[in-house]
């Protein structure tokens, strides 16, 4: 289950929701009476968010706002994964069917990610902190807005806006069905042009699901940091599930101290989604490196390319990828998808072996390619008829469900009858 669905659970078990505890602290749109925080009992000390993360007041139209910054050098790994530089993007670019993509430069591009008040989406959720990164002359600049409460939010959005001017791309996690349109939402209610309208949106999870279905148990962002990107995160790591609840705690009693894990797992996101990107990007443009360890990468890059038109890449990425260690039911399926490949590309001597090699381990799809190939490629009616007599000898021997066995039957008996006509039996 992914973060968002996790916390979508929680919040619809967990009585009060956070948006009926945030009005009961008065916050609404503009928030202009937000009542002022708890005092905490005397001995605690109430930590501000300036002491706790490095970061400066900025001036806007909206008023002042909060932004924490680190840059990150050239050579910056994050776990075994370089973030810059990053590889050109042309065959991510024509699965995201925006050739815009193609002819940016990698300072257009900026990494976008949000920390909520809240799942529920509408004008109730607030992002409370907005991660941002973007490369200057190969450095990357992480800058996090924070508002320390609903009433900084137009300042907050304005300090961001400032930032997203010199980029045309956004990239995100998640973001077409989350980020981006609740910023399109907060921006509305406050009357503020939208800073990236007509940018270019690069969304990784759908990549991410792409490349890594078939292999990973999760798709999420630090599931792939740890199994893709080897980058596990320090113990300051909170749960995605708690941050709305440590904000509210925040706003309660304008204790910073906790939000200290929060700023990190931004940071973390936002930084992940760079490296992701750049590995991704890599393995697209060069599919058959050696650095390609494992077999179901190479068999769902050789899906994609495939499904780009670029038959001949694919070819070979099906073909490396059975020479690599496979699941048996990964290395049936592959051997199924290379050889229709080699078909509609028109080697069918290639795909006969194919076929011959699958109908010899029992699957009876192959029996019934090789009796089409006998009857129509070959013009062999005996053949073909000796093919279909062998795959319905195999779906008798199956233990299959009865609809799929009768779906088998009846198929393969009109071919029997056709091809009796045919050989003149």
């Amino acid at each position: 289950m992914e973060r968002w669905d996790i916390i979508a659970v929680m919040s619809k078990a967990l009585k009060p929701s956070l948006a009926e505890k945030l009005k009961t602290l008065g916050v609404k749109v503009g928030a202009a009476d937000l009542r002022p925080a708890a005092d905490k009992p005397d001995g605690v000390t109430i930590q501000s968010i300036q002491s706790v993360v490095d970061g400066r007041f900025i001036p806007t139209r909206g008023g002042e706002t909060f932004v924490a910054e680190k840059t990150y050098a050239a050579d910056y790994l994050h776990g075994a994964a370089p973030i810059h530089p990053l590889p050109p993007l042309g065959t991510v670019a024509a699965w995201a069917r925006d050739a815009r993509l193609l002819e940016m430069p990698v300072e257009a591009f900026a990494f976008l990610d949000t920390e909520t008040s809240g799942l529920a989406g509408g004008t109730g959720t607030y992002a409370f902190l907005v991660g941002v990164g973007r490369f200057e002359g190969g450095e990357f600049r992480l800058s996090q807005f924070f508002m320390r409460d609903p009433a900084e939010e137009s300042a907050m959005l304005e300090a961001l806006a400032e930032f997203l001017a010199p980029c045309s791309a956004l990239v995100t996690f998640n973001g077409k069905a989350f980020d981006a349109p609740l910023l399109v939402t907060r921006y509305a209610l406050h009357h503020i042009p939208l800073p990236f309208k007509g940018y270019s949106h690069l969304d990784l999870l759908p990549l991410a699901r792409r490349l890594w279905r078939d292999r990973l148990p999760s798709r999420a962002l630090k599931y792939l940091e740890e199994n893709v990107l080897m980058a596990p995160r320090s113990a300051e790591e909170v749960p995605g599930y708690e941050i709305p609840y440590l904000y509210f705690d925040y706003l309660r009693t304008g204790d910073a101290a906790p939000l200290k894990g929060v700023f990190y797992h931004n940071a973390m996101d936002v930084v992940a989604m760079a490296a992701l990107l750049r590995h991704a990007a890599h393995m697209l443009v060069d599919p058959l490196h050696e650095s390609i360890e494992h077999g179901l990468d190479r068999v769902a890059l050789a899906k994609l390319f495939e499904e780009l038109g670029e038959w001949e890449t694919a070819t070979r990425l099906y073909e490396r990828g059975l020479e690599q260690s496979l699941p048996e039911a990964d290395f049936w399926q592959a051997v199924k998808r290379l050889a229709l490949l080699q078909r509609r590309r028109g080697d069918l001597e290639a795909a006969v072996k194919l076929w011959e090699k699958a109908a010899a381990d029992g699957h009876v799809y192959a029996f019934v390619e090789l009796a089409k190939y006998y009857e129509h490629a070959r013009r062999d009616a005996p053949a073909a008829l000796e093919w279909t007599h062998k795959a319905m000898e195999r779906v008798q021997e199956l233990d299959i469900p009865r609809y799929e066995f009768r779906h088998w039957m009846e198929e393969l008996e009109h071919r029997r009858e056709r091809l009796e006509g045919k050989a003149g039996k």
